[in-house]
């Protein structure tokens, strides 16, 4: 069996949050206009892949459920919509530049797993997130930290 990817999304819980994806039961994660972030999507994820979904600008800032890849990438529509915020009038349906996955929900945790708490676990000393400065809206997870942080969240 294949090694299955482990991933984590930011959003903005007023944009976009793991009660409006429980809702919608799945959603394409669009909108992401750092190339880092889309390679990650275009070349790494894959259905099946497992999600943490952290909520920036929130209080707390955490993992507040869990999604799963459900597609291959495919293009990002938004891109070729003049009406979109994230309209690239440089791309090209043939040669599209940005690109997203389908994200459907699994599980929203019943209390998040703060930033701060994760910051205070050992296990977790090297995530990504964690690192001062780190922007990234997509980023791959050790497959240590990814349970670490479901143990956290599940008590």
């Amino acid at each position: 069996m294949a090694t299955r990817g482990h991933w984590l999304v930011k959003t903005e819980p007023g944009t976009y949050s793991i009660d409006d994806l429980e809702r919608d039961g799945s959603t394409p994660w669009d909108g992401v206009r750092n190339y880092q972030a889309r390679n990650f999507m275009r070349d790494g994820m894959k259905p099946g892949d497992r999600v943490l979904v952290y909520h920036s600008n929130a209080k707390p800032m955490g993992v507040y459920g869990l999604a799963r890849v459900r597609d291959e990438a495919h293009p990002d529509e938004l891109q070729f919509d003049p009406s979109s915020a994230y309209y690239d009038e440089d791309s090209d349906r043939d040669d599209p530049r940005w690109w997203c996955v389908d994200l459907e929900h699994v599980e929203t945790f019943e209390s998040p797993v703060s930033r701060e708490a994760m910051k205070e676990e050992p296990a977790l000393a090297d995530m990504k997130l964690l690192e001062r400065g780190m922007r990234l809206s997509v980023m791959p997870v050790e497959p240590h930290e990814f349970e670490t942080v479901l143990r956290m969240a599940r008590g």
